[in-house]
């Protein structure tokens, strides 16, 4: 099961720590965060392991019911959070923690953390991090970049040019997000998401050049986090005995998790530059997806003119 610790938590999404004595090594392995209001009121027979092993969001509603509480009807409100399942709980908008919370944190080491967002801006935040950070995973060989708002990655065999290819893409002004391993998971049927290992992010290397830091060198615009992978590119080496795709009407497609991603295979010879090929290729795709295919265009043009000249 993936997981991350609150410490990563709140490293990443800058919370404020209420109990810095608390055990931040604590697995979070949900990405579903629980609102506690029905088992703060008493009502916990659903409050389960698997609801208990959620983060729990201490927003407006819940925070408000406790604050009117009798400080004996507080502490057994609350103590129904704090056991072993628990990794963190979390209060928005900078609301006071209970003095009784505190010291419940304290004995079972349970952090508590604050923002000073909303409720529901909290909520969202948190989610899409865990959603990201949870997510089953998939490594591909190859290079991801951000053409004309298109997601490319280019695969290929070791030494076909994928890393070329993406430089000069870079130097065209598209973005870089992974060059040599591209970690993919799917962020709901329908999306999966490219990004770098952090050990590579920003980074690209060029057989006889080396590493180069796309940043440093062509500026902060060059490079991008992460992408939503909407076509697949696989380079090959030219063979004249292969028949190629000379119009476009036949579609293929490459199942990444449960996500059908679109594929294309561009052959590889000399003088033909695969970065502007890449481009009309990025460009042509964004044109299917809007509406137009260009293929289905001529081919209806085509029987037309058939049509016309057997009158």
């Amino acid at each position: 099961m993936n997981s991350v610790t609150v410490q990563d938590l709140i490293n990443a999404l800058q919370l404020e720590v209420v109990t810095p004595e608390a055990d931040f090594k604590r697995a979070v392995t949900s990405s579903f965060l629980n609102r506690p209001g029905m088992e703060l009121m008493g009502y916990d027979d659903h409050f389960k392991l698997e609801v208990q092993a959620r983060i729990q969001l201490i927003g407006t509603k819940e925070w408000h019911f406790l604050s009117e509480l009798s400080d004996k009807k507080l502490r057994d409100s609350v103590d129904v959070l704090f056991n072993e399942a628990t990794p963190t709980i979390i209060f928005s908008r900078d609301y006071d923690v209970p003095e009784v919370m505190m010291e419940l944190s304290n004995k079972f080491r349970i952090p508590i953390l604050r923002s000073g967002r909303s409720t529901s801006s909290v909520f969202a935040t948190i989610f899409n991090y865990l959603q990201e950070e949870l997510a089953n995973t998939q490594s591909f060989h190859g290079v991801l970049v951000d053409v004309n708002g298109i997601g490319v990655m280019i695969t290929g065999k070791s030494s076909i040019g994928k890393s070329e290819t993406g430089l000069e893409l870079i130097r065209r002004g598209h973005q870089l997000i992974a060059d040599d391993r591209v970690d993919i998971f799917e962020k709901e049927v329908g999306m999966v998401v490219g990004r770098a290992p952090d050990i590579l992010k920003k980074f690209i290397e060029i057989r006889g050049i080396g590493i180069v830091n796309v940043v440093e060198m062509f500026g902060a615009g060059a490079y991008r986090h992460k992408k939503r992978v909407t076509l697949v590119i696989e380079l090959e080496e030219w063979s004249e005995d292969k028949e190629y795709n000379r119009l476009g009407l036949a579609e293929e497609t490459i199942r990444i998790f449960k996500t059908d991603v679109a594929k294309m295979t561009i052959p590889v010879k000399t003088g033909r530059s695969i970065a502007s090929l890449i481009e009309v290729a990025a460009m042509n795709h964004r044109l299917k997806v809007m509406g137009y295919h260009a293929a289905e265009d001529f081919a209806t043009q085509l029987d037309q003119y058939i049509a016309t000249k057997n009158k």
